[in-house]
């Protein structure tokens, strides 16, 4: 049997006892989950979601791209537009993971290889170091005009070693981080 045979059947077994056609299109914890693709790192598992809990964005690294934030500024744009404007606010997670392959991105040789044979530059979203490159990360979110301030950020990194998630960086909507971020560049320049 090949892999997709397996899927399939593994999906047939999922479709037997399939219940849920009824969910709504917007996620009952209206949130997004932003984290690396790594096989170890699936944030139904970790995280405990179930079917139509949360929207997954996943990438290498789990970094907020400029295709991140396009998809997160879309999705806020959506549900403003399926809600008549109530709603823009819903959470953003970042979630990044120990022992992740994208560390391997701030190798400079590696990084120069893959500019030179893809013409992809991936030093922005390099990971050095997790805690503050989550930090960086919400920061470039915070700076996207076109992601709402109404939407709240937190960070998270996940242990593979243990199962844990640990806290980086508790929720905070990001006007307010676009406030703190006004000052402080106000701050600098004074």
């Amino acid at each position: 049997m090949n892999i997709q045979d397996e899927l399939i059947t593994r999906n047939q077994e999922f479709a037997a006892g399939f219940d849920s056609a009824n969910l709504p299109i917007l996620p009952k914890l209206r949130t997004v989950v932003l984290t690396c693709g790594d096989a170890r790192v699936d944030p139904a598992h970790i995280l405990g979601l179930e079917l139509g809990d949360a929207v997954v964005i996943r990438n290498n690294g789990g970094r907020v791209t400029r295709a991140a934030i396009e998809e997160i500024a879309t999705l806020a744009f959506l549900v403003s537009v399926m809600t008549e404007g109530r709603e823009q606010a819903f959470n953003v997670i970042l979630m990044q993971h120990t022992q992740c392959g994208a560390q391997r991105l701030s190798n400079p040789d590696l990084q120069d290889a893959l500019l030179k044979k893809l013409g992809i530059d991936v030093s922005e979203y390099a990971i050095t170091d997790q805690e503050s490159d989550l930090f960086a990360d919400i920061k470039r979110l915070a700076v996207a005009p076109e992601v709402p301030d109404a939407i709240t950020v937190s960070a998270l990194l996940y242990d593979v070693a243990t199962g844990t998630a640990h806290e980086i960086a508790p929720a905070a909507s990001l006007g307010a981080i676009r406030a703190e971020v006004s000052v402080s560049q106000t701050a600098v320049r004074g």
